[in-house]
């Protein structure tokens, strides 16, 4: 074989695998956007932030290719709300707990997530896995 011969073929073999990685990073999972209100991608929520009015229910959706959660921040929503975390727990402790156990609360890959928010007021929220890279969002819920 000559060089231009396996030169050709080595940058064709590159490029294709390339893409494929590509492919993975942007991901698009099974969800159709419109589907959901915010996707999570490799470490984010999309849109950060989010508003709704009470009574109106929030879609999260995984469109990446990494496990996620979405766990309310015990301290930092209103008062008379209720906690909320992928999985059910009860408490940030519990969901962490839960994560660090057995990736208990985990969203997979096409996966949605969803809660209805009655109180008006700011919710913040985060990703358990991806918190150290800045995974977190805040909802707003308007009266």
């Amino acid at each position: 074989m000559d060089r231009r011969t396996f030169l050709a073929g080595s940058a064709t073999v590159t490029a294709v695998g390339l893409s494929g990685c590509s492919a993975l990073q942007t991901g698009s999972a099974n969800v159709e956007q419109g589907e959901y209100d915010i996707g999570m991608g490799s470490a984010f929520f999309r849109p950060a932030e989010f508003e709704i009015s009470a009574g109106e229910t929030v879609v999260w959706a995984n469109t990446g290719n990494r496990r996620h959660t979405v766990t309310a921040y015990e301290d930092q929503i209103p008062d008379d709300a209720e906690y909320f975390a992928s999985g059910g727990f009860e408490s940030e402790e519990a969901a962490r707990d839960g994560w660090m156990g057995n990736f208990e609360g985990r969203i997979e890959s096409g996966e949605t997530y969803e809660v209805t928010f009655d109180i008006p007021g700011e919710y913040h929220y985060f990703c358990i896995p991806h918190e150290p890279s800045g995974m977190v969002g805040k909802i707003v819920v308007t009266e």
